[in-house]
């Protein structure tokens, strides 16, 4: 299974649209992180860019997010990627927590946008 973070600078980053870069982690089954990649999203908001259908094609089935708006959350479902919304922290970090079980969804909604606008959340 693969699970991807949106990532600036080690952490997820909490604008899902405007990342620096995806960290994406394969993961066993043994819940253990067996490789871990980046990928450099398309400029763009995420929401409208063609960075779903890559995700899919790299094989990601949870994207593990800080805050996202409806629109990406929508988009990430229908195309069968399961949304963690609330993460925060350094991404080996968040993803232990996950694989663990002790992360799951807070169901953020981030209504403003533009890229200042999700960060009181």
């Amino acid at each position: 299974m693969k699970i991807a973070l949106p990532t600036r600078d080690g952490v997820v980053d909490q604008h899902f649209g405007h990342c620096e870069y995806f960290t994406i982690m394969t993961v066993d089954e043994s819940r253990q992180i067996v490789e871990e990649e980046r990928l450099t999203p398309p400029p763009g908001c995420g929401c409208k860019s063609n960075i779903v259908p890559v995700l899919v094609e790299k094989g990601v089935k949870v994207l593990l997010g800080g805050n996202m708006g409806q629109g990406a959350v929508d988009k990430l479902e229908s195309h069968g990627i399961q949304v963690v919304r609330g993460a925060q922290g350094a991404v080996r970090d968040v993803a232990a927590s996950w694989l663990e079980g002790r992360l799951t969804d807070k169901q953020e909604i981030c209504h403003a946008h533009g890229h200042e606008g999700c960060h009181g959340h």
